[in-house]
Order: structure tokens, then sequence, then C-alpha cells
């Protein structure tokens, strides 16, 4: 069996000290930020970034384009491995199809060697979780093809589930209108949204209030997660740590859960989502 190596990109949301445990390469996307310019994804501290948007400057992301994808997958094609590349949802971005294009090419070029690209039909620690149970499967010794049968037969039980802080942000994406977004705040609702089938991301319900935000998470990670004790549950949050952490707690009083990564919203999803992101992600029986 042919070494192969996993790729995603960095709207994954990994941090750097775990894909590296995992063996696991990241493209990353760039961002563009109003006084700043563009930079890489992870040329950006986090911290500064968020600062950056409660001082409502803009910022806007870009797709990773063909010949980027090509000239990482090439690279390791020519040192003998095969790849798979685990991508950002094709429902949020044209990033997946750059890499299909560039994988097919390279597969026409390079007829002996293997080239998968895989739609994850996942965004932020979604898209890693499922790029950390995909190198579980390749750790075990799954071939390259069985990951990517893995991925796409898996990945619609990654449920992700977010709410946010400040509705500006979606106001500004085109998520919700200038009205709800004013209403919304006087009123402080929080919109529930999850990733749907499609790998988009919708409007589920509406809660009074942070707490009642958070809770609502809670309740679908209750209502749907398979053998939720068992699992490896990943959280991320556009720096509000402190609400993470309470979220985490209340899985691990319920469940039991000691395996939970808490982890930063990055760049590329924070720029759409805003400072006060929470996002849970488990492994359930439908999303």
């Amino acid at each position: 069996m042919s070494e192969f190596t996993i790729i995603t990109d960095s709207s994954a949301d990994l941090p750097k000290s775990v894909a590296c445990d995992m063996g696991v390469t990241i493209i990353p996307l760039e961002v563009n930020i109003d006084g700043i310019g563009c930079k890489y994804n992870d040329e950006i501290d986090i911290k500064e970034f968020y600062a950056w948007l409660r001082d409502k400057k803009g910022a806007k992301t870009s797709a990773i384009n063909f010949d980027r994808f090509t000239d990482v997958f090439e690279g390791f094609v020519k040192e003998g491995k095969d790849v798979i590349y685990i991508g950002f949802s094709s429902g949020l971005s044209a990033t997946f199809m750059a890499a299909k294009n560039a994988a097919e090419e390279l597969s026409e070029k390079y007829p002996d060697r293997k080239i998968i690209a895989v739609d994850s039909l996942c965004a932020s620690l979604g898209q890693g979780l499922l790029v950390k149970h995909a190198v579980d499967k390749k750790n075990a010794g799954a071939s390259i093809e069985e990951v990517a049968q893995f991925v796409e037969e898996n990945r619609l039980n990654l449920c992700h589930w977010f709410t946010v802080e400040d509705l500006f942000f979606l106001k500004r994406g085109g998520r919700v209108s200038a009205a709800t977004a004013v209403m919304g705040t006087v009123l402080q609702i929080k919109p529930v949204m999850h990733v749907d089938d499609a790998g988009k991301l919708i409007n589920v319900e509406k809660a009074r209030g942070r707490a009642a935000s958070i809770n609502s998470l809670f309740a679908k990670m209750k209502e749907t997660a398979i053998d939720p004790e068992k699992q490896t549950i990943y959280i991320s949050h556009g720096d509000c740590y402190d609400d993470a952490k309470k979220l985490a707690d209340m899985i691990t009083a319920e469940f039991g859960i000691t395996d939970i990564l808490i982890s930063e919203v990055g760049p590329v999803i924070g720029a759409h989502s805003g400072p006060g992101t929470l996002a849970l992600f488990f492994l359930g029986s439908k999303r």
C-alpha cells in the first residue's frame, strides 16, 4: 500500500500543534482586512484580528486557487506519496472546486499516483474533527480509498451548531437583514444555526439571550449525539473562551466526556461570524 498524506485547509481551524501531531498539512486561505491588507490566515494574530473586527473593520476571504493546490499536491506526488485533500464545504466556498480540478489534472499527469479531493461539506472545527477521524482511520491501517470512503459516508453525521453574539457580521454577509439585525440586537435575540446536508449555513431557531443560546447548543447535542461518552468533542469560539469553557463543562457534567478540544474560530470563518461566535461539533444521528 502506497504512503499517502492527508491535506486540509485553514478553514478547518485546527491549531498548528494539533495538525502537526496528526501529520496533516494545512493550506492557508487569504484574508483581506481593511487598513491591513491581504494576509494568509496563518499570518494573522487571532487576538488582533478580533480586535479589528470589534472596531468594525471589514474582512474578506479568498478561496485557494487552482495553481496553489497544484503546487502543494504536486510537491507530495514528486516525493512518491499519494494525496487526499479533505476540503472546505463546497456550499460555503469555491475552494473545493479548485482543489478538485487540480486533483483531476494531476491525476492525468501522474497516472501511477492517487490524488483524491473530498468535499467535507463541513466548516471550522467540524471540518477539523472530520479530518481527525480520517487520520484515525489512516493510523488504523486504512488505505487512501478507504479513508475517502469513510469521509464521504460519515460527513453528514458531523454535526455543526453555532451561535453568535453580534448580528452585525451576519448582516454584513447577507445572512440576516438590517431590520432583523437591529431588532435582534435590541431584544437580545441570538440565532442558533447549523451546517445542513448541502454544507450551507442556515438559521434554525432563535434564542433570547446568550445563556439561552448556549443551552440550545447543548440541547442539540443531547438530542442527536451518538454514544457521546465515547466521542471526541470540538468547540470553537470567536474570542469568547469563557463561554466555550462553560459549554465544555456542561458536556463533561452530563456525559463524563474529557476529550474536548477548545480552540479559536480562525480568521476565515471569523470574518463572517464575528467576535462572540460559539460552535459545537460532534458525531450525531443526523445534522
